[in-house]
């Protein structure tokens, strides 16, 4: 006898309260207008990929198994100790990783001096440290690196520049000794003399609706859910490219563009065009990822796999739509700021602690402090979302001082704009942001249909 599966989508992301409520009102099982479901060829129950989604260009492989448009990519940044690598202030992120560093070496020193004492080595170096988060975060990298008697040295070239959260970057510590997953990050961005761009994506597996961001530092691995980075260029060591040469690491990196020979013909082949270039194609790739038709129409093939990209009938309108969205969000800090309306109250500082809306239904006005508030923040606003929520909420909700429960690290952002030698940097973020918000709207919604072939 053939099994029939009944299902009914009672909605996302509802609290327990209102589920609960939801099916008390059926009353039975006999009341609810159940959906039968039939299983696709790829065990999809829900949410079922189509089938025409495995035809277009994988955008990467990491097994190699099929050519794909890109080379390399890598995820972002994971430290694990984000409160000691990540910081407003360059002057105080210094200060906490050689405070972590001394204290690393101290208590290696004084593991060393007593390790015989101990019968297990694996259990002794636990039982030895002190565990103290206010002094140093350890993770299982850390403590092997004590049975190795590894010392740790402060590298000033290791503090870059990263995007730490949508449109806010914090000073990161980027070494080996305190990333758990470096990636291959250090191959995208060697250190700050390098330049780059990359497209970051939501990675297979989140719970929030796919989007994108194309940034040209460092980001972290939670810039998304989880995130994925698509560079336009990777730099390799000179010395595994050329085993005679011993010149320095640091400098001497072969740069190569990312986006693979292979893609680069099959596009020309394809819109019979030999004049597309690998730019033409990284800009027609963020325009195609920030296709409402496509992050629609593909989404449930955007939770469970990386992006395919297709072939869309008109390549130049989606690469110059992709171009002109990299050129808003790129230079997200140099756009002109949005004429709000300003209301201010006494002598205005631009000091923050927490900016917030005026209320959850008033979007419209911003409480920048006590002695300012913005108002006239347009709707289109609202409808710019970039990992789950609207860009400007972004702002607000990374733009307050903050301090980290187990370290009592105090990261404030007031530090950046002193360091910046800018006290309204804050300020103009916000209105530069609405501006970014309101133009990348206009952009996404003139983006042209798809109008794929059936075979994609």
């Amino acid at each position: 006898m053939t099994a029939k599966i009944h299902y009914y989508d009672i909605g996302d992301y509802l609290d327990r309260e209102t589920k609960l409520k939801k099916i008390n009102e059926f009353k039975s099982i006999e009341n609810v207008e159940w959906q039968i479901i039939t299983p696709n060829k790829k065990h999809d129950w829900i949410n079922q990929r189509k089938d025409n989604f495995d035809t277009f260009f994988l955008i990467g492989d990491k097994n190699k198994k099929e050519t794909a448009i890109f080379d390399v990519y890598s995820c972002g940044v994971a430290t694990n100790r984000d409160a000691w690598c990540y910081n407003f202030s360059e002057k105080k992120l210094t200060q906490n990783i050689k405070r972590m560093i001394d204290f690393y070496n101290e208590q290696r020193e004084k593991y060393l001096e007593h390790k015989n004492t101990y019968e297990n080595d694996e259990q002794s170096v636990d039982n030895f440290i002190d565990n103290d988060p206010k002094k140093f975060s350890w993770d299982r990298a850390s403590k092997n690196r004590i049975r190795r008697n590894e010392i740790m040295n402060f590298k000033k070239l290791s503090i870059m520049k990263a995007m730490y959260r949508p449109f806010c970057k914090n000073y990161l510590y980027f070494g080996g000794d305190f990333n758990a997953s470096p990636g291959k990050n250090s191959k995208i961005f060697p250190s700050l003399e390098f330049e780059n761009v990359m497209i970051c994506l939501e990675a297979p597996g989140a719970k929030k609706e796919f989007s994108t961001l194309i940034t040209k530092t460092l980001c972290d691995l939670h810039l998304f859910e989880t995130t994925q980075c698509f560079p336009f260029y990777v730099y390799e060591d000179q010395r595994s490219a050329d085993p005679s040469f011993f010149g320095s690491v640091d400098s001497e990196r072969i740069r190569h563009e990312n986006i693979t020979d292979a893609a680069l013909q099959k596009f020309r082949e394809h819109y019979k065009d030999n004049t597309i270039t690998k730019w033409d194609i990284f800009y027609y790739i963020y325009g195609v990822l920030n296709s409402r038709e496509y992050c629609e129409r593909f989404s449930s093939e955007l939770k469970k796999q990386l992006p395919r990209i297709p072939f869309a009938k008109d390549f130049r309108e989606f690469s110059k739509a992709g171009k002109q969205l990299a050129e808003l969000h790129l230079n997200y800090e140099n756009l002109e700021p949005y004429n709000l309306t300003e209301t201010r109250t006494g002598t205005v500082n631009y000091h923050v602690t927490e900016i917030r809306y005026a209320s959850k239904t008033d979007k419209t006005k911003i409480i920048y402090n006590q002695t300012l508030t913005l108002e006239n923040i347009p709707e289109a606003v609202q409808r710019y979302i970039v990992n789950g929520k609207p860009a400007l909420d972004w702002i607000l909700d990374r733009y307050k001082i903050s301090t980290h429960k187990d370290s009592k690290i105090t990261n404030d952002p007031n530090n950046w704009c002193e360091e910046q030698n800018n006290p309204q940097y804050i300020l103009n973020l916000i209105k530069r942001i609405v501006t970014l918000s309101v133009e990348s709207v206009q952009i996404i919604e003139n983006i042209p249909k798809l109008n794929l072939e059936d075979k994609g």
